[in-house]
């Protein structure tokens, strides 16, 4: 099957040409965003917190070991596209159940190949993310549909890719009594995996109540991570303050961003983000440093912390508050993703810490 040309055009005028595959769509917008990992496609893919957004990834090679159904983070995929340097004709991998175009083919996601992606990085980092189109529209039609995308700035995305009710994770230890309380916001499935290695885990919508959290007699309260502006989601910032106090609290990504503005805290949209698997981030605790998976474009303000938190970890790259831990309460979060998938697990043991916070609450000890 021959390709079929297409064009990716960016707001500020800039074109790249490429091929088309996956999904077809005579035009796919959204902010493009670049990816660092080099392994992890499929799971970067469908992550929900990428709803929104246009993924170029920075690995030249994507798609040579296929996909499966393990290796998904949601139900589906929320993204709007995905822009590479080269896609794999063949895949091969002794886990591969298919291969990568006819994955984004099933599910509704365009993609476009033979861009020039280190061009196409070099750009995003000078000028910050962009809103952008691709397909096999003309450049002007392309043009047109890329300075009407609104990108991820003053938009509720959580609303589109939480879950439309509530369910359950049964804890890995049949006999544990923990229950925790997961509020989704876009929440991938190995933070799932990783609470139910403590406890049973009940994954509700981000629009429930903080009287309904409470009355499902949580031990301890999640917040997950998800897409878009923080501040388009007031209402969970409300629930989120009600449960300050009332029972321990940890937050990842947005849940941190969000707990952040919990606390009369603000948040800020980064120039391009941080989107890949090899970010070192400094735990100011006990002065290690650990390689990080991250996902978000927007962070917590550092300087309006003020009295109301202690900022535990930074980004050594740019100074970015990577953590928090609220004063004199039971409740802290991380920007980055200690579940990974993909990405290092160094920061993995926060599942634990949160599991002694539990712990030591109901035990009226001292917490984490």
């Amino acid at each position: 099957m021959s390709a079929v040309e297409g064009v990716l055009v960016l707001a500020d005028g800039s074109v790249f040409e490429g091929d088309l595959f996956g999904a077809t769509v005579p035009i796919a917008t959204g902010e493009v965003v670049f990816n660092t990992v080099l392994s992890g496609y499929q799971e970067v893919i469908t992550d929900p917190s990428y709803a929104g957004q246009i993924i170029a990834f920075t690995s030249p090679h994507i798609g040579n070991y296929g996909i499966n159904a393990t290796d998904f983070e949601s139900r589906g995929t929320f993204c709007r596209g995905i822009v590479v340097r080269d896609v794999a004709r063949r895949h091969s991998n002794f886990r591969a159940e298919g291969d990568l175009a006819s994955m984004l083919d099933r599910h509704g996601v365009p993609g476009i190949t033979g861009v020039d992606t280190r061009r196409l990085t070099r750009l995003i980092r000078d000028s910050g993310a962009l809103p952008g189109a691709f397909g096999s529209a003309s450049e002007a039609d392309l043009l047109a549909a890329a300075l009407a995308e609104p990108g991820t700035d003053g938009v509720d995305l959580v609303s589109e890719v939480t879950t439309p009710e509530a369910y359950r994770v049964d804890a890995d230890d049949p006999d544990s009594a923990v229950r925790i309380v997961a509020i989704d916001f876009g929440m991938k499935r190995n933070i799932a995996v990783n609470l139910a290695r403590y406890g049973s885990v009940e994954v509700v919508p981000a629009s429930t109540a903080a009287a309904d959290i409470l009355g499902r007699d949580p031990h301890g309260v999640f917040l997950s991570n998800g897409p878009g502006d923080p501040a388009m989601t007031g209402g969970a910032v409300d629930t989120i303050r009600s449960l300050v106090g009332q029972v321990p609290i940890f937050g990842i990504c947005l849940g941190h961003q969000l707990l952040g503005r919990a606390i009369g805290a603000g948040t800020v949209k980064l120039p391009f983000g941080h989107h890949g698997g090899n970010h070192p981030v400094k735990n100011l605790q006990d002065g290690t440093v650990e390689i990080t998976s991250q996902n978000h474009n927007f962070a917590v303000d550092a300087d309006s912390l003020g009295d109301a938190a202690t900022m535990t970890h930074v980004n050594l790259n740019d100074g970015v508050c990577e953590g928090l831990r609220v004063t004199g309460e039971q409740a802290f979060s991380v920007q980055h993703h200690p579940e990974a998938n993909p990405g290092p697990h160094d920061s993995n043991y926060l599942f634990g810490r949160f599991a002694e916070m539990i712990a030591g609450s109901n035990s009226n000890g001292a917490g984490a």
